[in-house]
């Protein structure tokens, strides 16, 4: 019988976990899928929502162990500069998944807002580490609650040569 995993504690747990499961930013976001731990143990996460993973959560087995979800280390940019507010700004009106931090930005690789970032006047470099990006205003946890296909709002600006719309 698979183990399955249908109760998510989000709160810090005492002790150590039985089990530790590492998942990249696109994978911590499920609502059922089976999963390996580092250690080999499968098992089926069953939640009654789709849900943002945080780095730290625990889900509960039904044998009663637990496995904390941790960030995986992945290819990012990481992104400096004196106008990292601005910065971060042009980064989230591109809806690109960011991890805010005092003193840089992080992002997954990608070339073309890389350029837009080194346009800007930021310096960027290539790490790789885990990526825990901001969650979403329009929903908890991602944006998956910000609708684009019937919404009314635009994102325009006769001075932004970047601008965009949504219809």
């Amino acid at each position: 019988m698979a183990l399955l995993a249908q109760t998510l504690e989000t709160e810090k747990v005492k002790g150590w976990p039985e089990y530790i499961c590492e998942l990249s930013y696109e994978d911590r976001f499920l609502r059922r899928r089976k999963l390996v731990s580092e250690c080999g143990t499968a098992f089926v996460v069953d939640l009654p929502r789709t849900t943002d993973l945080k780095h730290g959560d625990r889900l509960l087995l039904s044998n009663g162990k637990t496995v904390e979800i941790r960030a995986r280390s992945e290819a990012l940019v990481a992104i400096t500069g004196d106008n990292l507010l601005a910065l971060a700004w042009h980064i989230g009106n591109r809806h690109t998944p960011c991890q805010i931090e005092s003193d840089r930005l992080l992002i997954r690789r990608d070339r073309v807002i890389e350029q837009m970032i080194q346009r800007l006047g930021g310096a960027t470099q290539n790490v790789t580490e885990p990526f825990t990006a901001e969650g979403g205003a329009y929903g908890v946890g991602r944006t998956q609650s910000h609708s684009h296909g019937h919404s009314h709002h635009s994102h325009h600006s006769d001075q932004l040569p970047d601008s965009h719309e949504h219809n």
